[in-house]
């Protein structure tokens, strides 16, 4: 059996802790059965991304005309869009792979990893012809990331449908599609076959998309959304089955907070080429015999850890999509941080995800940090709450970003609780609030105080916090209002 200082299974973030230690001059194992890079590089992030700013691009031309420029959209290349996409996605993840091949304290197994006991780790090939092998290490870290969920639907067995993986690289676009999930996945592939021409429609549960947002974005998104697929908010897929050339999707209704379809309304018979299932991840700890260990993990299979991201087992640590904590690439970034430096360094740090941020990919585009005003209100928390629209900042309102706005949440002392932005570079202006949150002293003066450029769209930052602000020569201007700047 070979033995090493520390292994981890899976080849994306989790692999950054690997590389750590080689530098260190440690001997490192990874184990991944599939592309590096984790599933933001080949089925996730990158990919999707790459095609939204396909679909932005047909958005451009086809509104070019209410800005004085005549164009049109003549043809789409679909199978050059993809294919081209692909090829450089999995460049990228060859790349990485034989980064970690050429590191002198790096062995890289090509295979699934599966425990014999809490140290131990038997490595199944993913060629069939080598033979398994054990190796082992007193520090193990589980990264093996998630997988697409497939939700237990009446006739799903007889049907072929597509997850997320398998919609980023179809060489036809389809006609029609059902996109049953309402949550940030269907939204946003929803927004990218719809704009390329798509009739799609989306199924979701709750009775708004992208439900665990602010109410407020929640609002904006699935009206939008209503501009590019038809929207059965408060519907769940019941039942599918096949017709001769197409999918038949039944959606009952729901309870409108995804519940078991006690709602009213009335059912709806969806057809379609195609039938996308966008229902959320789940962790792939199923592959990794667990019961042969002390590690223990919930009945959905995410693994329990402490705050510091060691599990039950000591020496034993987990990162990524495995807790179910933040699905965030991004996030797993930071949770392998956390744990190269409570492994290397016993830097006994904790994670904090209060200033965690995330975005998403819809026309417009969404950014939030922090917790949302429904959760306050429920929590029965005090706060106060500031909302400015785009075109409060002269760039918004040359934009026209008529449906954008930044909802800025602290508390009765100041202390940022949240922030919410809709519209152009939403990812971008939310960092703005997400350092003063994580590295300043976390109170709206932080945004509001500093000089902000003019012209620029983080004006509508600074006026959502200047709002809040007890400063007091507080003097954000409202340029709506402003004849001359």
């Amino acid at each position: 059996m070979e033995e090493y200082d520390i292994v981890v299974l899976g080849g994306g973030s989790g692999s950054q802790v690997a590389t750590a230690a080689a530098k260190r001059g440690l001997e490192a194992a990874v184990v991944e059965p599939g592309s590096l890079g984790g599933a933001c590089i080949t089925r996730g992030c990158v990919p999707s991304k790459a095609l939204i700013h396909r679909a932005d691009v047909v958005e451009d031309v086809r509104g070019a005309a209410e800005f004085g420029v005549a164009a049109r959209v003549e043809d789409v290349d679909y199978d050059e869009i993809t294919t081209s996409i692909h090829d450089t996605v999995y460049e990228k993840a060859g790349n990485q792979e034989s980064g970690l091949q050429d590191s002198e304290h790096i062995t890289l197994y090509r295979g699934e990893g599966r425990f014999v006991d809490d140290r131990t780790i038997e490595v199944v090939p993913t060629d069939e012809s080598a033979d398994a092998r054990d190796i082992g290490a007193e520090t193990v870290v589980i990264a093996v990331g998630g997988r697409p969920m497939v939700p237990p639907i009446e006739g799903l067995e007889d049907v072929e449908f597509l997850t997320s993986d398998d919609a980023l690289f179809l060489e036809d676009r389809p006609d029609e599609l059902v996109i049953v999930g309402g949550g940030y996945i269907g939204t946003e592939l929803g927004y990218f076959f719809g704009a390329l021409g798509t009739e799609v429609s989306i199924v979701g549960r709750s009775d708004r998309l992208v439900p665990r947002e602010d109410d407020d974005v929640s609002a904006v998104v699935t009206e939008s959304m209503e501009t590019y697929c038809d929207v059965y908010t408060g519907h769940e897929a019941a039942a599918v089955s096949r017709g001769d050339e197409n999918v038949v999707v039944t959606a009952e209704p729901s309870d409108g907070d995804g519940g078991d379809g006690d709602g009213d309304g009335d059912a709806v018979e969806l057809t379609a080429d195609e039938l996308l299932l966008a229902t959320g991840r789940r962790p792939n700890t199923d592959t990794l015999a667990l019961e042969e260990t002390a590690i223990e993990a919930d009945e959905t299979g995410y693994v329990e850890t402490d705050e510091r991201l060691e599990t039950t087992v000591d020496g034993v640590w987990a990162l990524g999509d495995v807790l179910g904590e933040q699905p965030f690439k991004h996030a797993a970034d930071y949770e392998a941080r956390v744990v190269t430096g409570n492994v290397l360094d016993d830097a006994q740090q904790a994670v904090d995800y209060e200033a965690m941020p995330h975005a998403i990919f819809t026309e417009p585009r969404v950014a939030s940090v922090g917790r949302t005003e429904g959760e306050l209100a429920e929590e029965g928390r005090d706060y106060q709450t500031a909302t400015v629209p785009y075109d409060a900042a002269p760039l918004g309102m040359i934009l026209e970003a008529d449906d954008g706005f930044v909802k800025a949440i602290a508390g009765p002392d100041g202390e940022i609780l949240g922030c919410h932005v809709v519209g152009p570079q939403a990812a971008t202006l939310i960092h703005e609030v997400v350092v003063a949150m994580d590295s300043g002293d976390g109170t709206v003066e932080a945004v509001a105080e500093p000089v902000h450029v003019h012209p620029a769209l983080n004006e509508v930052v600074y006026a959502a916090f200047d709002e809040l602000s007890d400063t007091a020569y507080s003097t954000a201007p409202d340029w709506r209002d402003v004849s001359n700047g």
